[in-house]
This record gives C-alpha cells, sequence and structure tokens, in this order.
C-alpha cells in the first residue's frame, strides 16, 4: 500500500504514540515529534520500520545494549541510539 508523505507521518505518529507501555509511548513519541518533520520520505520509511520492532528491541537500541535482531544502521537509527529524553 502506497501512502503520502502525509499519511505516513499520521500512520507513524499514531503508531508511536500507542506503543502497549506508557513507558515506549513517551519515548517513541518523543523521539518521533522532534524528528518527524526533518525526515525525507526514505527516512520515514526507516522510521515506520523501526516502529515494527518489539518495546524490548527498541529499549535495548536506545540503551545501548544488545539487541535479539539484526537492527540496520541508518540515519533514523543512529539518531534513536542517541536520544535521551530530556527533563520535561
Amino acid at each position: 500500500m502506497n501512502f503520502s508523505n502525509k499519511e505516513l507521518k499520521k500512520k507513524i505518529i499514531y503508531r508511536s504514540s500507542y506503543r502497549g507501555s506508557k513507558e515506549m509511548d513517551f519515548l517513541m513519541s518523543s523521539f518521533v515529534n522532534k524528528y518527524i518533520d526533518l525526515f525525507n520520505e526514505i527516512e520515514l520509511i526507516e522510521l515506520s520500520n523501526l516502529l515494527d520492532l518489539d518495546d524490548e528491541n527498541l529499549y535495548s537500541i536506545n540503551s545501548g545494549r544488545k539487541t535479539s535482531r539484526e537492527i540496520p544502521s541508518n540515519k533514523v537509527t543512529d539518531l534513536f541510539k542517541r536520544f535521551r529524553i530530556k527533563d520535561y
């Protein structure tokens, strides 16, 4: 299914906000809201693919731990590895 960038962004924002745990909802939605408007079409697809990962692997990526599956190295995953939620 092909999505326009606007539709893809809406899908990504929704998926990042409803992960299953409040902690991961907050982490992913904060990351997405910070970077989504800076990503081109390919990076949006990479972000969508990142959101397909389970919460355990996403947390491992973000905290610098070993993941249980191979994670592609790209701009989006590199930004997510370094992303930290500041005090709000």
